[in-house]
């Protein structure tokens, strides 16, 4: 589903990503983990084709075509998705208008709405006076909406109460037994166990470790002592 090959990226002269190679099997779930500025939400981004990240070398296939140089609205017509950390409030554009110029043919907006209880938001400018939680299920209802192949979920636990994180891994459960393929960044290393199988540990703008969580587990007695004994190695 997803290759990147020997990636190096930089953002105004200045290098965040450097050689990452990352192999992504369809209908997989990736968790990157790493410390505060590791680059995982700048590989997220150079993979949506986002801003004015600037590829150095290396390139990016989706589906065995090389989208390395594609726009963003192209590599989301091809099947990625992304649902943003900080995502902007549109002043005068209804959370319904949205989902109508992105949705796939099939998609009704006011039943996914239901599916994740917002459907008294439909009629609200996109995320103006949102909460947290509200922010991220708009965001998670645009990516329904879309219908990506590829799901990129940065940071969607952050800022959520227990209960929003319940209905954050419910429907990231329910994209992978749809035969989704999901990428998500998190701090939070029990979300490795609930939802995903493989993880890349990043430091410095690099991949320096990953595998399966049971091969963790196999050097360590827990994620967070593996995650340790990876970085200071």
């Amino acid at each position: 589903m997803l290759e990147v090959e020997n990636l190096t990226v930089s953002v105004e002269g200045k290098t965040l990503l450097k050689d990452i190679s990352l192999h992504i099997e369809e209908g997989e779930t990736r968790m990157l983990f790493g410390e505060n500025g590791s680059g995982k939400t700048s590989l997220l981004m150079a993979i949506m084709g986002l801003g004015n990240y600037q590829v150095e070398s290396g390139r990016i296939l989706f589906k065995g075509v090389d989208i390395t140089g594609l726009p963003t609205h192209e590599r989301a017509r091809m099947g990625i998705g992304i649902m943003f950390q900080r995502p902007p409030t549109i002043r005068g554009l209804k959370v319904e208008e949205m989902l109508d110029l992105i949705k796939r043919d099939g998609r009704d907006p006011e039943e996914l709405a239901a599916e994740l209880n917002f459907t008294d938001f439909l009629d609200r400018d996109l995320n103006l006076g949102f909460s947290g939680g509200e922010i991220k299920r708009a965001e998670l209802l645009q990516l329904m909406a879309q219908d990506p192949d590829l799901v990129l979920l940065d940071e969607p636990m952050t800022g959520l109460d227990p209960v929003g994180r319940v209905e954050v891994k419910r429907i990231i459960e329910e994209l992978h037994a749809r035969g989704k393929t999901v990428m998500f960044n998190s701090h939070i290393l029990s979300d490795v166990h609930e939802l995903c199988s493989r993880i890349a540990i990043m430091r410095s703008g690099r991949v320096i470790w990953q595998g399966t969580v049971d091969e963790a587990l196999d050097e360590a007695p827990s994620l967070e002592d593996f995650f340790m004994k990876v970085v200071t190695s």
